[in-house]
């Protein structure tokens, strides 16, 4: 189990926010709008050799873009990057300094599980650059992937089958708990469980608001199942400390 950092960055700025608030035309729920830009906390994941971060763009705008360039360049190759990402872009991504490119609406579109953007995105970049990101919403016990900022509930079940299915066509997944992100209230133990079969690396996030919570991942998800912290880490407002949690890696 290790410890992935993220900068998540909503019009320009470093922030925690409640995902499910995120609306086209509106604002968010926000938890944190940090003082620091993107490479000020690029450069803290650099100094302390955390791998497999991840940059995610809430919504495309320009002030997200730069900001997402100013993390990359700040630690090349130490970070993976989301936020509207195709085979037409993701090599530009790549090229400045993405260790991966993270998808789910691009993959999950309107007509379901796109298999063809899938293949254009792999002979764009490579298998070994994709980050699937699963991150599902719970309905009647079962999970569903969300796609559009999580405003597009599929029909497209998140479960052990699913995962080993898709397995080679990534490098890892990502899957947040949407019901729980940002709400620092607890963990998913039924999603962790489903994630702990992934055959390979796949990070969590959603609701750690306490050391409890980390370990609680551990013991559901068996060893297996990456964590990433926001709302509730230190260096973006929270109580937990990041001293702390960078000893996972």
């Amino acid at each position: 189990m290790v410890f992935r950092p993220c900068i998540d960055i909503h019009q320009g700025k470093v922030k925690q926010i409640v995902g499910s608030s995120l609306q086209d035309g509106s604002g968010a729920l926000e938890n944190y709008v940090s003082e620091y830009e993107s490479d000020y906390y690029a450069s803290m994941f650099k100094k302390d050799n955390l791998q497999g971060g991840h940059v995610i763009m809430l919504g495309k705008s320009p002030e997200n873009y730069n900001a997402a360039i100013k993390a990359l360049a700040a630690y090349p190759g130490g970070l993976q990057v989301g936020g509207g990402i195709t085979a037409e872009n993701a090599q530009e991504y790549v090229d400045k300094g993405a260790s991966a490119v993270i998808v789910t609406s691009y993959i999950f579109d309107s007509s379901g599980f796109n298999d063809n953007n899938l293949t254009r995105l792999a002979n764009a970049c490579g298998t070994d650059r994709i980050v699937l990101d699963l991150s599902a919403v719970e309905k009647n016990g079962k999970y569903y992937i969300a796609a559009d900022r999580w405003q597009r509930i599929t029909d497209i079940e998140v479960n052990k089958a699913f995962l080993l299915g898709l397995s080679s066509r990534c490098s890892e997944f990502l899957v947040h708990a949407v019901n729980n992100e940002g709400k620092k209230q607890g963990v998913d133990e039924k999603l962790i469980e489903i994630l702990s079969f992934s055959p390979i690396p796949v990070t969590y996030a959603g609701g750690i608001g306490c050391y409890e919570d980390i370990d609680l991942i551990n013991k559901v998800g068996r060893g297996r199942v990456d964590f990433t912290v926001g709302s509730a880490l230190d260096i973006f407002g929270g109580h937990m400390e990041y001293e702390l949690l960078k000893k996972y890696r």
